[in-house]
């Protein structure tokens, strides 16, 4: 707690909060400006939220809305959603998603956890990001579903996206990740590829005071 992992996360996705906080965002090597969420989606970088329910998805709207939200550009013609369109894409997400909803008509709101944090997730892979930064993605959601979730992130990785995953779980991250960064107090203090990571030096970095 404190570690300033949301801050950093959030300075990436353009939307930067707190105190003293600075400096440059590169993608493939080249300087990029994000000072808006909508710059930051721009530059295909998307952030799926650690409060799905507050900030993630809309509860009172279905499926279909929360899927589309973040990229209606894809779907308009004239200035117009296609809604033919726009469920035929969520319908595809629910399935291939395996979002256990009757229909993408569904109020999100009735949704088990683990179905929410899918359609966070389709609502991001919708708008193909090139780098889809996951804050505690497996939060409160049952052990199929994290499974399931697990299964996507590896997906996500195998098409060639960045993903970076947020996680106070140490063997959540020993199990996905290729490469694992520490932060405390705002501040990176190590990097380790998975081959060299255990939880004791893991714990280790992540105890250890900003010098």
């Amino acid at each position: 707690m404190g570690a300033g992992r949301t801050e950093l996360a959030m300075s990436v996705f353009g939307r930067s909060y707190g105190a003293n906080i600075s400096g440059k965002l590169y993608k493939r090597g080249t300087e990029i400006q994000a000072k808006t969420v909508g710059d930051a989606i721009k530059h295909g970088i998307a952030y799926a939220t650690e409060d799905r329910k507050h900030y993630g998805l809309n509860l009172i709207d279905d499926i279909k809305r929360n899927v589309s939200g973040a990229a209606l550009d894809k779907l308009a013609k004239a200035g117009w959603v296609d809604a033919n369109q726009e469920y035929v894409v969520a319908d595809g997400y629910r399935k291939s998603m395996n979002i256990k909803a009757p229909s993408v008509g569904a109020i999100t709101g009735k949704l088990s956890g683990g179905n929410q944090q899918k359609v966070v997730l389709s609502k991001w892979m919708f708008s193909d990001p090139d780098v889809l930064i996951l804050d505690e993605p497996t939060r409160g959601i049952d052990v199929g579903a994290k499974y399931e979730i697990y299964t996507i992130i590896n997906a996500l990785a195998a098409q060639g996206k960045a993903v970076i995953v947020i996680s106070s779980e140490l063997p959540e991250l020993l199990g996905i990740c290729d490469r694992i960064y520490a932060l405390s107090a705002g501040r990176i203090t190590g990097q380790l590829p998975i081959a060299e990571a255990t939880p004791e030096s893991l714990m280790s970095y992540m105890t250890k005071e900003k010098e």
